[in-house]
C-alpha cells in the first residue's frame, strides 16, 4: 500500500530528576552534597532510509514518544542519557509543523536525519547547585519535559520529470517503456492507484528520474477523481512533460485536456506553472492523431513530440529532448528560507516571558518559560520553595502583579499549582 501523508504527534523524553544526598561516611568531615544530575531525555529523530518508498510503517501510528533520562542518583552518580528515539523515512520527506505550518526538515539526501522534537535536559542535583553563599543546597530539580509536537509527514517523490495527463492517455505504457518500472495498465480509468517512478537511460551515458502520477481530472484539486493527493509529487520535478491522447478516441479534444491539466496544477500551486514544460503528443498510430495534432499545435506554443508508446515510436527523441532539457535545468531546493522554521540562537528582541490575566478572583500566570520553571522544581523544603519565589521576582513577576493591583493574600495560579501572593 502506498502512503504518501500521515499526522503524528511526537513527545520526546523528559529529563531524570536530579538527586538530593548529602555524604555522610565516617571519617569524613563536612561531607557536603552528593546528588548526582538526571539524565537528558530522548531525542526524536527522524532519518533517510533509502530502502522505503513509502510512509506506511507510521500510517496506524498516533503518537511516537521518547524515553526518559534516568533520575541522578547519591554518591554523585547521573543518571543515563536515554537512547534517541529513530523513526525511518523515504527520501523526499517533508516535515511540517502543524501549529505554525512551517517546515522542519526536507530530507532529500541519502545522509539526511534531523532532530525534530528535543528531549529534556536532566534536573540538576544537589552537587551542580551548590554555589560559594550555599555550599550544601538540600534542594534538586524535577527533569525537563520534552518537547511536544503535531507534526504532517509528507512523502514528495524525487523526480526529474514529472508524466501528467487525464486518464487513460498512456501515461503508465509510456514509463514501462522507456524504463524498468512496471506499473498495472489496463483499459479503464485510475488504473494507475499510486505515482510510478522508472529509472530513464538516455544517450551519452546520462539518466534520469520519471514520476508517472495517477490521471487527474478536472476538479482535482478540490477533490474529485483521486484529487490532489499525489499532485505534490510533482513539485519537486524539474520537467512536467504532459501526455496528451492524440487520438481523441475517448470523444476528448486533445487542447481541451491540456487547459484542464494545466488548471488543475495551477490552482494546486501557481508555481508549478514556471517549470518547464513540454507535451508528449502519444497514440499517433491511431486514424485521426495527425489531424488533431495539428489543430493543437495552433494554439500551444511548447516543444511537442509526436510519439506511440504502444509501437514505440519516436520514444529515443523524447527521452533525450528531456535528458537535454535536464542538463541545463539546475536543481533548485523546494522551500525557501522563509518556509523554515528558523533555529535563532541569539534572541536580540526583549520579549515578556509571561502573561498575567485575571480569572475571577484569581491571578492566571502563563508562559512557557514560567511553566517550566514550575515543572522543574520540586517542592519538598523550603529553601525550595524559597528558589522559586525568588525567581519569579527575577523574572518581573511580582512588579507585574503589583502594578495590576493585586494585593496581599490573593490567589495566584500556574497550571494547576496555586499560592497566595505576599509583598
Amino acid at each position: 500500500m502506498f502512503v504518501d501523508e500521515v499526522t503524528l504527534e511526537l513527545e520526546a523524553g523528559s529529563g531524570g530528576n536530579g538527586c538530593m544526598a548529602f555524604r555522610r561516611e565516617k571519617y569524613v568531615e563536612m561531607g557536603g552534597p552528593f546528588g548526582g544530575n538526571g539524565g537528558h531525555g530522548s531525542d526524536i529523530v527522524f532519518v533517510v532510509d533509502e530502502g522505503l518508498n513509502t510512509l506506511l510503517d507510521l500510517r496506524y501510528k498516533k503518537l511516537i514518544r521518547g524515553n526518559n533520562g534516568e533520575n541522578g542518583m547519591g554518591k554523585g552518580m547521573h543518571g543515563k542519557n536515554a537512547e534517541d528515539v529513530i523513526v525511518r523515512v523515504p527520501l523526499g520527506t517533508v516535515i511540517t509543523d502543524c501549529d505554525t505550518n512551517l517546515v522542519i526538515a526536507d530530507l532529500t539526501h541519502k545522509d539526511d536525519k534531523a532532530i525534530v522534537v528535543h528531549g529534556g535536559r536532566g534536573g540538576r542535583g544537589n552537587i551542580a547547585l551548590a554555589t560559594r553563599s550555599n555550599p550544601a543546597p538540600s534542594i534538586s530539580e524535577n527533569g525537563e519535559p520534552g518537547e511536544r509536537r503535531l507534526v504532517k509527514i509528507e512523502l514528495k517523490l524525487l523526480a526529474d520529470v514529472g508524466l501528467v495527463g487525464m486518464p487513460s492517455v498512456g501515461k503508465s505504457t509510456l514509463i514501462s517503456r522507456i524504463s524498468a518500472a512496471r506499473p498495472k495498465i489496463a483499459a479503464y480509468h485510475f488504473t494507475t492507484l499510486k505515482p510510478n517512478l522508472g529509472v530513464v537511460g538516455a544517450s551519452l551515458g546520462r539518466s534520469f528520474v520519471v514520476a508517472d502520477l495517477p490521471g487527474l481530472i478536472e476538479g482535482a484539486s478540490l477533490g474529485e477523481g483521486l484529487g490532489d493527493r499525489f499532485l505534490r509529487h510533482i513539485e519537486r520535478t524539474r520537467v512536467i512533460a504532459h501526455v496528451v491522447d492524440m487520438s481523441g478516441f475517448e470523444g476528448r479534444n486533445p487542447y481541451d485536456d491540456f487547459c484542464i491539466i494545466n488548471k488543475e496544477l495551477e490552482s494546486f500551486n501557481s508555481k508549478i506553472m514556471d517549470k518547464p514544460m513540454i507535451v508528449i503528443a502519444n497514440k499517433m498510430d491511431v486514424e485521426g492523431a495527425s489531424k488533431n495534432l495539428e489543430e493543437f499545435k495552433k494554439h500551444v506554443d511548447l516543444p511537442i513530440y509526436p510519439i506511440s508508446a504502444m509501437t514505440d515510436s519516436n520514444l529515443d527523441e523524447v527521452i533525450n529532448a528531456l535528458a537535454d532539457m535536464l542538463d541545463k535545468i539546475e536543481k533548485q531546493p523546494l522551500y525557501t528560507e522563509e518556509k523554515f522554521e528558523s533555529h535563532v540562537l541569539y534572541k536580540f528582541e526583549e520579549k515578556v516571558p509571561f502573561t498575567i490575566t485575571r480569572d475571577g478572583n484569581t491571578w492566571v500566570i502563563r508562559g512557557d518559560e514560567v511553566e517550566k520553571l514550575l515543572k522543574m522544581t520540586r517542592f519538598n523544603s523550603d529553601e525550595a520553595v524559597l528558589r522559586f519565589s525568588n525567581k519569579l521576582k527575577r523574572m518581573g513577576i511580582d512588579d507585574k502583579l503589583r502594578e495590576m493591583g493585586a494585593e496581599e493574600g490573593d490567589n495566584v495560579r500556574i497550571l494547576d499549582f496555586e499560592f497566595d501572593y505576599k509583598e
